[in-house]
């Protein structure tokens, strides 16, 4: 039995040797960081173990097969952002090009309305005119009927004075009539400006909401990334034991610009897990952060519950 126990564990520390190295190799891990010190086992300890170097390649090739999958998919995840983005484009596009139509009908409308109204005075001046020769004709004719009949004065001046005075008040209602058409054609232009200016800025504020709604989205996408980028460089700098299964702790972390851990806290959770992440937090110095002005507002200072990992 001491012979079988003294051949199992160099057998473990060896296997475990070589598949911490190929996980390194797959995943890219930054080699410029210190090395660390691996514990020297004592030569009459160690017995060479055989690794098959088959293996070691068929486990090296499926760790790169499944970061070229993550890769994929986070691609296919850009090109859907790029094509909503696209779409939110032609829509404003459109309405730009229905406001426009819009624009058009408003101008023809108003030319339309300036023509009608010059077609009136127009009009108008003519009914004066013929007013004035009516006018000129009858006072002739009154001048002759004078002369024909002056027995008869009296009468045609009573009967002038009554057509001037009904003159005047058809004047006076017409001017009034067309006062009030003028009103009403003010009114409904008016009311008509209104309406278009009411279109064109809920044209303008659907269009708002739209880019808005599309940045918002990016922006949660882009928190919960980095956030699962911070977690896992924890992880990376987190030390465990069997003692610490199952259990977690919740931090505080607040970052500078450039990722670099300003401050920390322990909020909540089991000490040693506890301890174990503030130790991470520190030797990890710097943690992953968007350049992006509103992403990083929402990363500065986030709330993070760590669990260790076993394989």
């Amino acid at each position: 039995m001491a012979a079988k126990s003294d051949f199992t564990i160099p057998l473990v520390i060896s296997a475990t040797i070589h598949i911490g190295v190929i996980v390194v190799v797959a995943m890219g891990v930054d080699f410029d960081e210190k090395p660390k010190v691996v514990p020297q086992v004592s030569a009459p300890a160690v017995q060479a173990v055989v690794v098959d170097q088959k293996q070691v390649t068929q486990y090296a090739e499926k760790l790169k097969a499944e970061k070229r999958e993550a890769e994929r998919k986070e691609k296919a995840r850009q090109d859907e952002l790029d094509r909503k983005a696209r779409e939110a484009k032609q829509a404003r596009e459109r309405e730009q090009a229905k406001i426009k139509k819009l624009e058009q009908q408003r101008k023809q409308k108003e030319i339309e309305t300036q023509n009608a109204a010059a077609a009136a005075k127009a009009a108008q001046l003519k009914q004066k005119q013929e007013k004035e020769k009516a006018a000129q004709a009858e006072a002739q004719r009154k001048k002759k009927e004078a002369e024909r009949k002056a027995s008869e004065e009296a009468a045609a001046k009573a009967e002038a004075k009554r057509k001037q005075e009904e003159a005047a008040a058809k004047k006076a209602a017409d001017e009034r009539k067309r006062k009030e058409e003028a009103e009403r054609k003010r009114k409904a232009e008016e009311q008509a400006r209104l309406e278009q200016e009411r279109m064109m800025q809920e044209a303008l504020a659907a269009e708002q909401a739209a880019l808005s709604q599309t940045r918002n989205k990016q922006v949660v996408s882009e928190v919960q990334r980095y956030t699962s980028m911070i977690r896992a460089t924890i992880q990376r700098n987190l030390v465990v034991d069997e003692s610490m299964r199952g259990k977690s702790c919740r931090v505080f972390v607040r970052l500078a610009k450039d990722g670099f851990v300003t401050g920390s806290e322990i909020l909540s959770g089991d000490p040693v897990v506890c301890r174990a992440t503030k130790a991470a937090i520190n030797k990890a110095g710097r943690l992953p952060v968007s350049q992006e002005a509103d992403v990083y507002n929402k990363l500065k200072e986030i709330n993070l519950t760590v669990q260790p990992e076993f394989n």
